[in-house]
């Protein structure tokens, strides 16, 4: 099953927390990078990375890369 890697940033709006669309990345490392640069302007975000069996269109669990900031109750926990 080929690993898919993502970033999502989260910004504050009021008391809600909105989700940036997940941006996909070719590697752990081009994540981790992306989402350390894009920390700082963000409430929040992560770099995740999950297994994908294309043919079933299932994703496993995310995995944790990276984490910084606020992020949604249960996320990346």
């Amino acid at each position: 099953m080929p690993t898919l890697y993502f970033v999502q940033g989260f910004r504050q709006k009021g008391r809600k927390l909105e989700p940036d669309q997940p941006q996909a990345h070719k590697s752990a490392e081009a994540a981790i990078a992306s989402a350390e640069r894009i920390a700082p302007s963000r409430a929040g975000i992560w770099a995740y990375s999950a297994d994908v069996d294309v043919e079933a269109d299932t994703y496993d669990e995310p995995k944790v890369l990276f984490k910084a900031g606020t992020l949604p109750p249960g996320l990346a926990d």
